[in-house]
């Protein structure tokens, strides 16, 4: 049984063991599917939009150089947030000059069909609720932003925070009843 076995499935992981074995266009493919979510990530986590951008760069830059050394041990999904959520933390603790302005436009194909009325709702609901989830602690911030920005399984949750599953829904049980009780205030 080959000891890669387990997550040649991934279509990911065989990209990369593609790029391993020379194939360029197997890590470019990886960063077109992954650059644009690992920037939004990084923003919704309280980096602004060009630190964002930096720090994509810096983490595909990493994979790259680790193609030869590669082993797939999770699926790739996985491993790579697990490197975003570290260097998103990294980033935060020691350049505090790199903190989101809730005033910068993050435009989405929706809103390009709403009317502006409806855009400024969404627009102010939507900053409302990344502030508040930029106030919730790492593990919790971590786990909705996977969850509700990238759909990821409470197992794949649980991998990248290197964390049970159990914890896992534990954390997004209470930044669920923070974002409640957060929100509410906000509407009185």
């Amino acid at each position: 049984m080959n000891k890669f076995e387990n997550y040649t499935s991934d279509p990911d992981v065989a990209l990369m063991l593609e790029f391993q074995k020379g194939d360029a266009q197997s890590f470019e493919k990886l960063m077109r599917k992954y650059y644009p979510r690992v920037i939004n990530f990084i923003y919704r986590y309280g980096l602004n939009r060009h630190a964002a951008e930096d720090l994509a760069q810096e983490i595909f830059l990493k994979i790259h150089k680790m193609g030869p050394a590669y082993q797939p041990k999770a699926k790739f999904q996985t491993l790579l947030y697990t490197m975003v959520r570290n260097s998103a933390l990294n980033a935060i603790r020691n350049e505090r000059k790199y903190a989101v302005s809730l005033d910068e436009e993050t435009e989405t194909e929706d809103s390009q069909q709403s009317t502006p009325l409806e855009q400024i709702l969404d627009k102010e609901k939507s900053d409302r609720i990344q502030a508040i989830i930029h106030e919730l602690p790492e593990n919790q911030r971590s786990a909705v932003i996977l969850k509700r920005y990238e759909d990821m399984s409470y197992e794949e949750i649980a991998q990248s925070l290197n964390c049970s599953v159990k914890a896992v829904k534990s954390l997004l049980n209470r930044a669920k009843e923070t974002l409640k009780v957060k929100m509410a205030e906000i509407i009185e």
